[in-house]
């Protein structure tokens, strides 16, 4: 009996082992699991005679093009190990503009690869004063914001350009920034412009930070942490109000803009309905004060009556630790028809009036309180929107042009000239570098300063009107 099961398991022994090596012939060159010295590599890699970086372990093929090359319509010029053969036709003209995937046979072993091709930005830096700006070669624009009381008539701006361009001004020239200012980028004979727009804080503004907790240090939800620890670098009159000081009569006078940021559950807090704290908010507002709602905060529009009773934010949802999720896509959002608004103004974006918020690839809580305008709230459309809420929807989700979709950054009251609450409500605006559920965080956030531009743009938006 004991011969017959030791005979038994060693053919079931040998099966196993066959299986398990066809098996990793087949798979051991997938995606993180590359043999950098496989059959089926990609041993060159070229677009109009420039080499990309090929990182055989990881299948990834960086390429970066000199300023002003055309990578819509290129042949590629690819070499391979012997005998392999790719899916990626180098015959044919191919757009490089996105990254392009491409899988590599030989036999039965296969390699994926991704090209991410990078063109040159004439302008490799742009300071004034120590201060790095914001260069959008999309739209052409420089823009930056410096110390308040900053004296904007004559400033020497320190700038780096790519080989082979040219600006003027140039570099070290005294400029006046009071108003926007055109540099010429020339190149090969071609000259282009950049609007350089350079500005400082309101003077003397005085901003708080409104939280559930009684003092700043006291905040324990991360991505309320970070954005208060951004504002309080940024704002230098900023201050801490929590709602139990509201509720027991602290001073708003003073304040030019609330910020209420909450991000801790998607049911708002008790605290916020008592009577004594909408009462001082309303007040707060009556008498001159600008509110900006950020998140699920979004939905207190209704509990101070800046919208008609029912008429807050209808879509409410979001994960919450540790169900953080990665998707595939970066999320953000379309203002078109509304690009010459100020919360806009520098933001970077892809195309006109399209701007990212949080980058694929990164953990996301998704913590949305906005308006689902077509299908819930009898709304229609944005135009329905606007009759029925009194304000003015200022952005949708990335696919909708028209706004007639979501509402996920919106302005009230929609007549007169004191605009004064502004609503961001959408998933995408996102503070934190949130980690998975062991703990490891994702890749930094490259959109982050489209987050930071938005909010300083609200802010100083609301306290000019």
């Amino acid at each position: 009996m004991r011969k017959f099961i030791y005979k038994y398991w060693a053919k079931v022994s040998v099966v196993l082992v066959i299986i398990f090596t066809i098996t990793a012939c087949e798979n051991s060159f997938e995606n993180g699991g590359f043999d950098v010295n496989s059959p089926s590599n990609v041993t060159s890699f070229k677009i109009n005679g420039v080499a990309g970086q090929i990182d055989q372990k990881t299948g990834k093929i960086n390429i970066t093009m000199p300023y002003g090359s055309d990578i819509t319509a290129v042949k590629p010029e690819m070499i391979l190990e012997q005998g392999a053969a790719s899916n990626l036709d180098v015959t044919v003209l191919a757009n490089f503009t996105n990254a392009v995937k491409f899988r590599v046979t030989n036999g039965n072993l296969y390699k994926d690869y991704t090209v991410t091709t990078v063109v040159l930005s004439p302008i490799k830096s742009f300071t004034i004063n120590g201060v790095v700006a914001t260069v959008n070669d999309g739209n052409k624009t420089i823009t930056m914001t410096l110390p308040e009381g900053t004296n904007l008539t004559a400033l020497k701006p320190v700038i780096e350009v790519t080989d082979g361009v040219s600006i003027s001004p140039a570099s070290g020239a005294t400029i006046d920034f009071t108003n926007a200012v055109t540099f010429v980028i020339t190149s090969n004979g071609k000259s282009v412009n950049y609007t350089a727009n350079v500005g400082v804080p309101v003077t003397g503004l005085v901003v708080a930070f409104l939280g559930t907790a009684a003092t700043r240090a006291e905040i324990t939800n991360l991505d309320e942490i970070t954005a208060a620890d951004w504002f309080f670098s940024t704002f230098t009159g900023a201050k801490y109000i929590s709602f139990d000081s509201i509720q027991n009569g602290v001073d708003l006078s003073t304040v030019d803009v609330i910020w209420w940021h909450f991000d801790s559950a998607a049911n708002l807090p008790a605290i916020a309905y008592k009577p004594a704290v909408t009462a001082a908010l309303k007040n707060f507002r009556a008498n001159g004060g600008n509110l900006l709602l950020t998140s699920f905060a979004s939905q207190y529009v209704d509990a101070l009556g800046i919208v008609p009773s029912g008429k807050g934010p209808n879509n409410v949802f979001g994960d919450f630790p540790p169900n953080g999720f990665v998707d595939g896509n970066s999320w953000g959002m379309s203002f078109v028809g509304r690009e010459n608004h100020p919360i806009f103004e520098g933001l970077t974006t892809y195309e006109t009036g399209k701007a990212n918020l949080l980058q694929s690839g990164t953990f996301r809580l998704n913590h949305t309180a906005w308006w689902f305008v077509p299908e819930w709230g009898g709304y229609v459309n944005g135009e329905g929107w606007r009759n029925q809420t009194g304000g003015t929807n200022l952005a949708s989700e990335a696919w909708d042009n028209n706004l007639d979709g979501r509402v996920t950054i919106a302005e009230f009251p929609n007549t007169g000239t004191n605009k004064n609450v502004i609503v961001i409500s959408m998933g995408a605006y996102d503070w934190y570098n949130e980690t998975n559920s062991s703990g490891v965080p994702s890749q930094a956030n490259e959109f982050i300063g489209n987050i930071k531009l938005l909010t300083q743009n609200s802010i100083n938006y609301l306290a000019k009107n």
